[in-house]
């Protein structure tokens, strides 16, 4: 367990919690002059997210490539290899994974995997020697956050979350309006992230013991982080309700969620999240005018507006961005912008609005000194 004020001071550094610097970058030597060195990352779990986004991705960065597959599909395992160049001995299933340790080519473990087995993966990764990165949402539940936190300080590597806006410029936009307030202090501020599911019963996101939730732990995260950091500063409170317009289809998780929180500035903030309603924005209320993100949390491209004008900047894969950021934290001590104690603090929020929900909406108080984030409710 973190202390009370490593936790704190960690989560709430920045605009939204952010900076988390490496206190030994690490930099390999040559002729006396530091060079850069491309770090060799392992995909766990070649879903679609990997195969369409991260993959294609690593084939652009420029401080890590695809050096590693892990999967339990032993067809893959061809095809991968067939396309990336992946000899052999860089090829893990789930079973063997462990020996992974072994292999110095691989410096990163990406966890790409249902949600129920983020906590296993990321520490085994861990007790490898292996930094990490963990997809969102990091865990089942906070005590396994906390799991993946300490597997990680004791093996003394380093853990970043998947958040890929952090990495983008339209985000880091938002924060900027947030830190310098260019439109003054924030009024109210609203976040809607959701997509119609379809007709796919059979999805591991339906399954409540793979995914841990429905559409709050899904697309929720997005919506969470976007008040967060659209405020900068983490809500103290929060009042939750669920919504199910097709219970003989979502059956065992949740299908749209709306919460209203609280900050201790007086911001009011809502946000709405749902695997049955399209919605992607964020949008803000200040003293001197407004800031909208819309589409907030897609792929690309992302477009935003203020009170003052169109926000235009070019737009590259995210998660290139995203995981040369986390390359460059490893390998020169450039900050974490999206550390495992933000994971955890997410966690957190998730399990008070769950627990609001249970309660028939009553207000949860948030306290992220306590460790997890929960202080009753009212």
């Amino acid at each position: 367990m973190i202390s009370r004020r490593t936790f704190n001071s960690k989560i709430t550094k920045g605009a939204g919690g952010l900076a988390l610097a490496s206190n030994l970058p690490f930099a390999c030597a040559m002729d006396g002059q530091q060079k850069k060195k491309k770090l060799g990352m392992a995909l766990v779990g070649l879903g679609s997210y990997s195969t369409y986004q991260l993959a294609p991705a690593l084939l652009d960065t420029e401080h890590c490539y695809l050096a590693g597959i892990v999967t339990g599909t032993p067809e893959k395992e061809k095809v991968w290899s067939s396309k990336y160049n992946i000899t052999e001995e860089h090829i893990y299933n789930y079973d063997n994974f462990d020996s992974i340790k072994n292999d110095p080519a691989i410096d990163i473990v990406y966890v790409v995997l249902p949600n129920s087995m983020h906590a296993d993966f990321c520490i085994r990764a861990a007790q490898a020697g292996k930094h990490v990165v963990c997809e969102k949402p990091m865990a089942m539940n906070v005590e396994e956050c906390d799991a993946i936190i300490d597997a990680c300080k004791k093996a003394n590597v380093k853990l970043g979350m998947g958040y890929r806006l952090h990495s983008e410029p339209y985000t880091q936009e938002i924060k900027r309006f947030v830190k310098e307030k260019t439109f003054g202090d924030i009024r109210y501020i609203a976040a809607d992230a959701g997509y119609y599911s379809g007709s796919n019963p059979g999805q591991w996101r339906l399954n409540k013991k793979l995914s841990g939730g429905g559409a709050l732990v899904n697309m929720g995260v997005y919506a969470i982080q976007s008040v967060i950091y659209g405020t900068g500063e983490n809500p103290v409170s929060v009042s939750a309700q669920e919504f199910s317009t097709r219970p003989e289809y979502f059956k065992d998780t949740d299908e749209t969620i709306t919460a209203q929180f609280e900050f201790a500035s007086g911001v009011v903030g809502n946000i709405m999240t749902s695997h049955n309603i399209g919605a992607n924005r964020l949008f803000a209320s200040c003293e001197r005018g407004w800031f909208e993100l819309d589409p907030a949390s897609t792929y690309i491209p992302l477009a935003g507006r203020t009170s003052q004008g169109v926000l235009n900047f070019e737009q590259e894969s995210q998660q290139k961005l995203q995981m040369d950021d986390f390359a460059s934290h490893i390998l020169y001590g450039t900050p974490n912008l999206a550390p495992g104690e933000m994971g955890k603090r997410d966690m957190m929020i998730v399990e008070a609005i769950y627990r609001s929900i249970t309660e028939n909406g009553k207000k949860q108080l948030l306290n992220f000194e306590s460790g997890y984030g929960f202080a009753g409710n009212e």
